[in-house]
């Protein structure tokens, strides 16, 4: 299934749209600067995206319509694009408190390659070591999300047939061989059908840390007893304890202890945003 973004510019090819961005904002607001919403006069095609909804949204839903009738009698009536200034407030039915400019521009086919590169979010790159039940559904949950997904096993045939776009799969035997081809920034998932496989790629984690310090995270599907063994082992290997400690293990939220796949791969996905929601907030301040 598409993304919003490639069923925006499926529907574009078909039709024009109005635009919708989210371009300034202070105080609380339903969404953040960069959100959008693509409008088209068609209702079948209706509405692609979002600006957070309730009568902010619905409002600017009826304008963009309203511009896009207008322009299909009179184009010279409606301008290529313009901008609202909007506080959230009783006149609304919605109490944020917050304000925000929204940019409305109509779009059409020919706008299509610019934007694909202006509307496509950031993505973060993961690495997923792990072909079982719990990376299959970890890919599932991410699909929907801003992550590239580095996909690896040692084993033939065990990734699914149908796969979403931003996940490519890699053979790797040795596993670990795999590491050195991490992109710089990436996030790290460690669950293979074998704890030996486990062991060494953790390894080749940390000494990528030790060498090159790029990745953001290092994530171990286990218990505590299993991080412990390792810890042992991995100090065997000439790992200090402050290496050891940029492991994650057990991965996922605290307090959720199911251990249906689906279940694991939900927490460890919002472990995963509250990462990359702090990396980026670093990023910000320095």
């Amino acid at each position: 299934m598409p993304g919003e973004l490639e069923t925006f510019l499926l529907n574009l090819a078909q039709a024009p749209a109005v635009l919708i961005t989210v371009e300034h904002t202070r105080g609380s607001v339903p969404r953040e600067p960069g959100a959008w919403m693509a409008v088209f006069a068609d209702t079948t095609r209706g509405e692609v995206g979002t600006i957070g909804g309730g009568q902010l949204e619905w409002k600017a839903t009826q304008q963009a319509r309203e511009a896009l009738a207008r322009r299909a009698l009179r184009p010279e009536d409606v301008p290529a694009e313009w901008r609202e200034s909007i506080t959230l407030g009783p006149s609304l039915g919605q109490c944020c408190g917050g304000a925000l400019v929204l940019r409305f521009e109509w779009v059409d086919a020919s706008h299509a390659a610019q934007l694909r590169d202006r509307l496509r979010p950031s993505h973060t790159p993961l690495a997923l070591f792990g072909g079982g039940h719990v990376g299959r559904s970890i890919v599932q949950a991410l699909a929907p999300l801003t992550f590239d997904v580095m996909w690896i096993d040692s084993r033939d045939g065990v990734f699914p047939p149908s796969l979403p776009p931003e996940v490519r799969t890699e053979h790797s035997d040795p596993v670990q061989a795999a590491v050195r081809d991490v992109p710089p920034g990436a996030c790290v998932l460690v669950m293979s059908f074998s704890h030996a496989e486990d062991l060494d790629v953790v390894a080749a984690c940390l000494q990528r840390q030790r060498e090159r310090n790029d990745l953001a995270f290092i994530g171990l599907i286990g218990s505590r007893t299993k991080w412990a063994t390792f810890g042992h082992r991995l100090a065997e290997r000439g790992f200090a304890a402050s290496e050891l400690a940029r492991v994650t293990c057990p991965i996922g939220l605290p307090g959720i202890e199911s251990k249906v796949p689906a279940v694991i791969a939900a927490s460890v996905v919002a472990q995963l945003l509250l990462v990359v929601s702090a990396t980026e907030a670093a990023a910000v301040a320095a």
